[in-house]
């Protein structure tokens, strides 16, 4: 049975792939893609461009007040549920364009299942409304926004919403074919449909947990002690990203396999228990 494509990238080593994966091709990068959303808020706030505690229907007018902001819906605690109403099948989001996303606005306050400020929950539906409240400030799309918010500024160029077929780098299926990647540019893109090659997302993790170049750590970078992480796992793909304290940090994308093992590899890795040729 052939192992599961991995790549490993740390302080300590500058990269190890292993069984058909490679530093240079477009790789997806799920909810890594809230790391950059919630980067582009904070950036656009310092511009003064909008305000973190804006509520959403400022830059979304479908909305109804809900009492819901920005910031609420950066740091997991909107109320809103983690998917959108209907997300099912073999490819979830593939019908959750910006017609649906506008319709859903209009219900936001049915749709949502506790009151804002309560409680954290995970919510891709609500980094899916921040994209586009961020889209409504900037007057731009999100690829736009995000280029000029966050990409650039850091001197990162290798992150897509669409990258070209022949750049992707897809799950081994049956007889070796690809496996299918879910559809994901449409508007749940700034919750987790961006793809990236692994060496783009080390320098993402290191120019914004460590290096900080963009200012404080955005609220959609999750903690654990000295711990700042974040992962994301699509269909058929994973990722973890991580930074300590101390300096040491990895990130492990592996193609196919349980994204918890992903994590695990990750977090093995900073404590020292792990390998990359595990």
């Amino acid at each position: 049975m052939p192992r599961t494509p991995t790549c490993v990238l740390s302080d300590s080593s500058p990269a190890h792939v292993g069984d058909g994966h490679t530093l240079d091709r477009f790789v997806e990068i799920g909810s890594f893609t809230k790391v950059l959303t919630g980067t582009a808020l904070m950036r656009m706030a310092a511009a003064g461009l909008l305000d973190v505690d804006d509520p959403v229907e400022r830059w979304l007018p479908a909305a109804p007040g809900t009492g819901i902001t920005l910031r609420h819906l950066a740091a997991h605690t909107s109320g809103l549920p983690r998917l959108p109403p209907g997300t099912q099948g073999r490819d979830p989001y593939a019908a959750f364009d910006a017609d649906a996303l506008r319709r859903l606005l209009g219900r936001l306050d049915g749709v949502a299942v506790r009151p804002p400020g309560q409680q954290e929950e995970y919510s891709n539906l609500g980094y899916a409304v921040l994209g586009a409240a961020l889209v409504g400030a900037a007057g731009a799309s999100y690829e736009e926004l995000l280029a000029e918010h966050v990409l650039r500024p850091l001197d990162v160029h290798e992150v897509s919403a669409r990258p070209e077929a022949g750049r992707r780098l897809l799950a081994p299926g049956f007889l070796g074919r690809d496996r299918r990647p879910w559809t994901m540019d449409g508007s749940i893109l700034p919750a987790g449909g961006l793809w990236a090659t692994p060496r783009a997302v080390a320098d993402l993790l290191v120019r914004l947990a460590m290096e900080r170049r963009l200012g404080d750590p955005a609220p959609s970078w999750q903690t654990a002690g000295p711990l700042l992480w974040h992962n994301g796992a699509t269909r058929h793909a994973s990722v973890f990203a991580g930074a300590m304290a101390d300096g040491r940090w990895v990130v492990v994308h592996r193609l196919g396999g349980r994204s918890d093992h992903t994590d695990r590899m990750g977090i093995d890795l900073l404590r020292g228990d792990g390998s990359p040729a595990s």
